[in-house]
């Protein structure tokens, strides 16, 4: 019943109504929906060099955040180990990468299914705003499976010496405070499943140095070290595969839509893929909204670094608001977070301190707050109100915001505008905004 509901939702499916779509893949799942408080960083200890043997750390999770972390760990001469329990997992995520993404963690193209260049995006109301028109020729919005890219980041990790574990992290045991145990390790309890104990597993121990959470919203690592609670966001996605004639009017083309029909404080997406479209929307307010069997809300930020641990991606809240991206923010987060590790120990020489770590959130802080400031401010703005919403899709036809948006997104920085157009675009969004309100006006007339 759920996926009728939700199929419905979005109109520019209903062209293939007559040909009943075959869903391939059906998900609900939570995500860390938001970002963090700043830290004061403290001035790095002299950390005593190690013995016969290389700094230890192990990675939870090995999605985007856990598998860059993983890489750059063992590239930086760290003795690594990810554990992760699902090999295969589809999460039920957009997954929109920006182009910025392919170059920087040096992508092959072979594991991106299509390049968007165009987009709609739909208001309550039906009104369509097709969006891409400022791109340039080689920019694009690359569409991935979730299973396809993290494997791929996983095996480079392997590849380049972190050991990866097919296994369930269950709990660590820190080490107790005190100068005379400044040095001792982490022991992590887990499950790994090799085929061999069939599927039940093997319980076993490892002693690490540094522990990297890179295990998701609902994080063991994070719980762990009582990192505190964050608010959360609930996503749910069908893959639909449409006939090949269908198909090919989303070979280049992603839609969005807004509406409480769709979700009360979030948008829904159709995101082409390799044969089919993955088809989904999520909520932060309305955690029954999609699914009946969600986590309780969780409030407030969460601390991101304790001792020798740090969290990183999903387990951090690094999840946009407005947009909801989270991809390239947790592999960027991962792969920070691993380089101040290396940096710290040089490279593995010696034993890193909490404020090695925090060394990553500063720097996490400075380039990327702007970035999770203005998303806030647009989803207060924006995604209130259905009124609100026409008004955002309006302003989204505006050649000067699409540029400023694509470009932001594209390439992960906060673009500057012209002072003039900033103005002249102020001007326009409340002219939408109170064109919206009239219009509702009218229609409540209507309905009484």
């Amino acid at each position: 019943m759920t996926s009728s509901i939700v199929f419905k939702s979005f109109t520019g499916l209903r062209h293939s109504s007559q040909e009943h779509p075959k869903v391939l893949h059906s998900h609900t799942n939570p995500i860390s929906a938001f970002p963090y408080r700043r830290f004061r960083i403290k001035a790095s200890k002299s950390s005593p060099k190690l013995q016969n043997r290389n700094l230890r750390v192990a990675v939870i999770g090995g999605g985007p955040a856990g598998g860059s972390a993983a890489e750059t760990l063992a590239k930086g001469g760290i003795e690594t180990y990810l554990i992760e329990r699902k090999l295969d997992n589809c999460k039920p995520c957009g997954g929109a990468i920006p182009l910025c993404m392919v170059g920087e963690f040096d992508l092959p193209l072979d594991i991106i299914d299509r390049r968007v260049t165009k987009m709609k995006m739909i208001s309550p109301s039906n009104v369509a705003v097709d969006i891409g028109q400022t791109l340039k020729p080689h920019e694009y919005i690359g569409m991935v499976r979730r299973e396809v890219l993290d494997d791929y980041l996983r095996e480079r990790a392997s590849t380049n010496g972190a050991k990866v574990i097919n296994g369930l992290f269950l709990k660590m045991d820190i080490p107790k405070k005190g100068s005379e145990n400044i040095n001792s390790p982490y022991v992590l309890h887990y499950t790994e499943y090799d085929g061999k104990k069939g599927g039940t597993g093997e319980r076993k121990t490892l002693e690490v140095d540094v522990v990297i959470g890179a295990d998701g919203a609902n994080s063991r690592v994070a719980k762990s070290i009582d990192a505190g609670d964050y608010d959360y966001a609930i996503a749910f996605q069908e893959r639909i595969k449409i006939p090949d004639d269908k198909m090919v009017y989303y070979e280049n083309l992603a839609e969005m839509y807004v509406g409480d029909d769709v979700s009360p404080d979030f948008y829904g997406w159709v995101f082409p893929k390799c044969d089919h479209v993955a088809v989904g929307t999520g909520t932060v307010t309305h955690k029954d909204y999609t699914s009946g069997s969600t986590p309780n809300t969780r409030t407030s930020s969460a601390t991101k670094v304790v001792g020798r641990v740090a969290l990183v991606g999903d387990a951090a809240g690094y999840v946009t608001k407005c947009s909801g991206e989270g991809i390239y923010f947790a592999a960027k987060s991962g792969r920070m977070c691993a380089e101040a590790i290396v940096e710290g120990s040089e490279n593995g020489k010696r034993m890193v301190d909490e404020s090695d770590l925090r060394k990553y959130l500063e720097k996490w802080d400075k380039t990327y707050w702007p970035t999770y400031k203005v998303l806030d401010v647009l989803q207060k703005v924006f995604y209130r109100s259905n009124p609100a919403r026409e008004a955002f899709v309006e302003m989204c036809a505006d050649e000067y915001v699409q540029k400023m948006t694509f470009d932001s997104y594209l390439y992960k920085t906060v673009v500057p505008g012209n002072p003039l157009e900033d103005l002249k675009l102020a001007i326009n969004t409340i002219g939408s905004l109170v064109r919206a309100n009239a219009l509702r006006r009218e229609m409540d007339k209507l309905s009484v």
